[in-house]
């Protein structure tokens, strides 16, 4: 078997396939042309050798289970020991992480503590935008899809405005814990996406002041079936005077929500007191002007 016929078969490269007869591991013999020729086995024994690579040994670790293939003989004592070796290994950096882990999660929680959000930040009453276009702001959505809120489409859209969401594990800034609703993540959201569609929305956008990354772990995590908007410069709050709260470099918008019909507010939730229970008022009040 040629170098070339080896390598499409064990889906490798030719370049590792020469790393590995350097290492003495898979030795072809060489033709009087000076092509390399592999017997069989050799295909075995590199599958032997990725198999036990993904798993976290290197090339000279497998060593010891390339040459049983090779020897027609079961799992030696060294491939033994060398499994036993690779997982010590394994979960003294396991240890190593979780400490640099915890490490990063008390300074993230110690500083989320150090800061206080303030009063609402004096705006106008959402409910002025009713009969109203909204502004003509693009975005890019945690799907990596273009949003234009003044050409949302046909129908109705509904966009949830919310604060902000915590990453597992790390508490959210202390004056955001007076702000109601700001511990609600969008799963119940989530679990009533499709009644929303079904009640007659054409579609369902979310957005903050969090970054696209934040956002894009946040739908990742949460496996949210409608995509996120992030507006971390406030650009709406600024052009439509929604209200936000605000202390030093921290801004969040209160949490709202904007039913949008071909184009112009049709309606305006806010304030939203239960918002573990908002997705439910949306739906009946959807269902009664569908």
């Amino acid at each position: 078997m040629r170098v070339g016929e080896l390598a499409r078969r064990t889906g490798t490269t030719i370049r590792a396939l020469r790393y590995y007869e350097e290492a003495g591991l898979v030795v072809p013999r060489r033709l009087g042309n000076g092509y390399r020729d592999y017997e069989p086995i050799a295909e075995r024994q590199v599958a032997q050798i990725r198999e036990l690579m993904a798993l976290g040994l290197s090339v000279e670790e497998t060593r010891p289970f390339v040459e049983s293939i090779a020897n027609d003989d079961d799992v030696c004592a060294a491939a033994v020991a060398t499994f036993r070796s690779t997982v010590s290994s394994l979960q003294e950096r396991i240890g190593e992480l979780t400490a640099q882990r915890e490490a990063l999660d008390a300074r993230i929680d110690a500083a989320a503590h150090r800061i206080v959000t303030g009063p609402p930040a004096p705006g106008t009453d959402p409910a002025e935008l009713v009969g109203k276009p909204l502004p003509g702001l693009h975005f890019y959505a945690s799907d990596g899809r273009p949003v234009a809120l003044d050409a949302l489409g046909p129908g109705r859209t509904v966009v949830f405005v919310y604060p902000l969401t915590g990453r597992p594990g790390v508490d959210l800034p202390r004056g955001l814990l007076e702000v109601h609703g700001a511990r609600s993540r969008d799963s119940w959201l989530r679990d009533h996406h499709a009644e929303l569609l079904a009640a007659g929305a054409a579609r369902v956008y979310g957005l903050s002041a969090q970054s696209t990354g934040y956002q894009r772990e946040l739908a990742h995590r949460l496996r949210l079936p409608y995509p996120l908007i992030p507006d971390p410069k406030l650009t709406l709050a600024a052009a439509t005077a929604l209200p936000t709260r605000t202390d030093g470099d921290l801004t969040v918008y209160e949490r709202l929500t904007l039913i949008v019909t071909d184009d112009r507010v049709e309606h305006v939730f806010h304030p939203i007191p239960d918002p573990a229970s908002h997705a439910l008022d949306v739906m009946r009040w959807l269902t009664q002007r569908r």
